[in-house]
């Protein structure tokens, strides 16, 4: 179908902070759709949305396992899924300012699963949620592992907030923070906590960053590797093509690798284009040339 098609060449050509905001989109449209179909069947929502929500549970859990991860991308109301996705959108488009498209999505899977683990722990260990059962759902523990993030990494960045003004993004993460602290025990206690946890490893990433470590760069190399493994199924390579099995492309030695080139982007966001060598020039240029 040309819609279809037309979805398809959008996602394709979107950057990465897009492709995660049509993701969260597409799986709240067929949340909604699949309710539908639940209230023509007589089968109430909540049993619909129970696959992709993260249960507080952990035997429940267990037979769930991919929750970890659906819930992180899934929303149900739209109030809750516009707000997310618009400060997801504001936050990451400054995020990318500094850092690269592939940190992005791995701090927005890295800050879900601090969510994940720090609302699991605190969900069964603390006495005062004891017996509760509670389900979890949404992109706001990501979401805020980006905002803490940017904000750590450039604490004087300024944003306008409507009524306010100019705000430092310093003190937005502050706020946003004390905010989640002040409303545990309050309402929707679960989704505050899991808002500290994506604030935990936004923080860990930034200060890491700080001390030239990336904390992302194991995740990005898995997903790396998982991609490289399907995209070699799809061309059908170390099967045999008319009775002789083909190898992979090897890159070539002097062809700069995706790691180098992210080291120079970071480079010239810290200190400019001035400050590469020659070679790091050229590889940069060698780089741009092949895209």
């Amino acid at each position: 179908m040309a819609i279809i098609d037309d979805i398809k060449r959008k996602y394709r050509q979107g950057t990465m902070l897009m492709r995660i905001i049509y993701i969260n989109i597409a799986i709240f449209v067929l949340l909604h759709l699949v309710a539908l179909v639940g209230i023509l069947i007589n089968m109430p929502d909540q049993e619909m949305v129970m696959w992709v929500q993260l249960p507080s549970n952990l035997k429940q859990l267990m037979h769930e396992p991919w929750t970890i991860i659906t819930y992180m991308f899934a929303h149900f109301d739209l109030l809750h899924i516009l707000f997310n996705m618009l400060w997801l959108y504001w936050m990451g488009r400054i995020f990318l300012e500094y850092f690269t498209p592939k940190r992005l999505s791995a701090l927005y899977l890295l800050g879900g699963l601090g969510g994940a683990v720090f609302y699991l722990l605190l969900m069964n260990l603390l006495p005062h949620f004891a017996g509760t059962h509670a389900c979890l759902m949404g992109a706001s523990a990501s979401v805020i592992a980006i905002v803490v993030a940017v904000a750590i990494w450039a604490p004087d960045y300024k944003i306008g907030l409507l009524f306010i003004g100019e705000v430092s993004l310093k003190w937005v993460a502050i706020i946003t923070i004390g905010v989640d602290l002040l409303s545990v025990d309050a309402g929707n206690a679960g989704g505050h906590i899991a808002h500290l946890g994506g604030a935990a490893v936004g923080a860990i990433y930034a200060m890491a960053m700080r001390h030239g470590t990336d904390i992302t760069r194991p995740l990005n190399a898995a997903l790396d590797w998982l991609a490289s493994l399907f995209s070699r199924r799809d061309r059908g390579i170390g099967t045999p093509v008319g009775g002789t099995a083909y190898e992979p492309r090897r890159q070539a030695k002097d062809e700069p690798t995706e790691a180098q080139i992210d080291a120079i982007l970071d480079k010239i966001k810290r200190s400019g284009y001035t400050s590469l060598s020659d070679k790091e020039r050229d590889m940069l240029f060698r780089a741009s040339r092949k895209k």
